[in-house]
Order: structure tokens, then sequence, then C-alpha cells
């Protein structure tokens, strides 16, 4: 049985991936942005062990949550799943003044990363949009840009591949891999969506728990459990030691270059 953690479990493919975690005999840990989103996920996933509560969207919430996760860890796997999607009426900050697309989807699951303790496979959930993401790091909070909200998200789902990959490289006893789940109809993703909702939470469970020697790798980029080519920018040393010196200026967290 395996202990691990899912980041907004309380819909979508996270609440999926929690269900069959649970159905499978392992130890599950869910996550809410706040209480009722935290009750509603206990209630979605009977079995559960527990649902933790943070803001994604500020640091010293997320801070609170890996003080949370740790206290319930450890964890065999964490798998990154909440995200959120660029608005179309224009840049949003977060209490912490940054842009809140960067924020919940690529600078809360640097920040857990680096705070959480004693996890062995990490899972981080990006998107084929990635591949036209924006690897410039002076643009990170995009507030010198004209505002796009998809160029937004695609900048961030690049960037939790950059993380996956350098977490991969720094951290060579830990399996660090991203994972495009397709384009599937979760709230995020809307009805018109044309991949398999199913198949779209099969890859992370299989990374989180399975002995498959296909699944025991690090520092790839699948797809519906196949391995395809990431953004070439992912794989770049220099970018990926930017972003984490951009992610430890923000934070002030470091993220160290060796777990054992």
């Amino acid at each position: 049985m395996a202990r691990v953690f899912i980041t907004g479990s309380a819909d979508g493919l996270g609440q999926l991936a929690a269900r069959h975690l649970v159905a499978l005999g392992h130890d599950v840990v869910l996550h809410g942005r706040n209480r009722d989103r935290a009750q509603a996920a206990m209630r979605a996933v009977p079995g559960a062990r527990t649902a933790l509560e943070g803001d994604l969207a500020s640091i010293e919430a997320t801070r609170s949550l890996a003080r949370q996760a740790n206290a319930a860890g450890p964890f065999q796997a964490v798998i990154h799943n909440a995200g959120i999607y660029g608005p179309s009426a224009g840049r949003r900050e977060t209490i912490d003044g940054l842009d809140d697309v960067f924020a919940v989807n690529a600078l809360a699951p640097y920040l857990l990363t680096a705070l959480i303790e004693g996890t062995q496979r990490l899972i981080y959930l990006t998107s084929g949009l990635h591949q036209s993401g924006d690897p410039d790091l002076r643009f990170l909070q995009r507030r010198t840009q004209r505002w796009s909200g998809a160029q937004a998200y695609a900048n961030s789902k690049l960037f939790d591949v950059v993380l996956a990959f350098a977490v991969a490289r720094l951290w060579p006893h830990v399996r660090s891999n991203a994972v495009d789940p397709g384009w599937v109809p979760t709230k995020m993703g809307g009805p018109s969506a044309s991949d398999d909702l199913e198949q779209g939470a099969a890859t992370q469970v299989w990374l989180a728990v399975s002995d498959d020697e296909s699944a025991k790798v690090s520092g790839r980029y699948f797809y519906h459990r196949r391995t395809r080519a990431a953004h070439p920018a992912a794989s770049a040393v220099s970018v990926q030691d930017g972003f984490l010196v951009a992610c430890e200026q923000l934070t002030r967290v470091r993220l160290a270059p060796v777990r054992a």
C-alpha cells in the first residue's frame, strides 16, 4: 500500500485519480483550496484518509499546506494536479502580487516540492499546450506583455515540465515525471473536450504506484502511459536553473540539489 497526496482533488482529474487509488487499496490524502473544497473532496472520494486545506495562490497558505502534508506523510507519491486556466478578461494578481496562473500552476508545485519531505515519486500535471509556452524567464509575471490567458497557461504548463525535469536531474533517488492528461471533459476542459477522462487520470495513478519497470523512470514526459518529446527548453539546464532561482527568490525557499 502506498500513501499518496493529490493536490486539487475536490473534482476533475484529481478526484478521479484519488478514486482509482482508493479502489486499489492505497492510502490517499486529498486537498482543497479551502475548508468547503476539502470537505467536498472527502464526500466525493469515500475511503480517502483526510483532506488538507490550502490556497495555492498564496505563498504562506502553500507553506501551511506543506506543513500539513509533512504531518500526514511521508508520502510515497505526490501528484501535483491542481491548476487554473488564465482568464480572458485580464491578468489577476494574488495576495503576493503575482500572476495567479503562474502562482497556482508553477510556483506552488515548486514550493510544495521543496518543502514536503520524503517523497519517492513526483508527478506534475502539464498539458500539450506547454509546447507553445515561452521559456523566457524575464516575463514570468507577464506584467509588461499584452495579456493572453491562453499564453499564461501554456507558459505555466511549460514550467511544470521544466520543474519535473529539474527535480529528476537534481534528485536522482526520486522519480519525477510530467504528465499530459490530454484535453479531457473536466470543468476546465469543458464538454467539447475530445480525450477520454478515464485515460486522463490513468497515467498519474500508474506512475504513482505501479511496479512496472516502464513506470519506474524519471525525467520523462508522458501522455497515456507513453513517453513523448517535451518542449526542448524543458531539458535545458540553463532554463531549469533559472526557473529554480526565480522561484527561490519569490518564495525564499531553496530546492536543495540533492535528496537521498
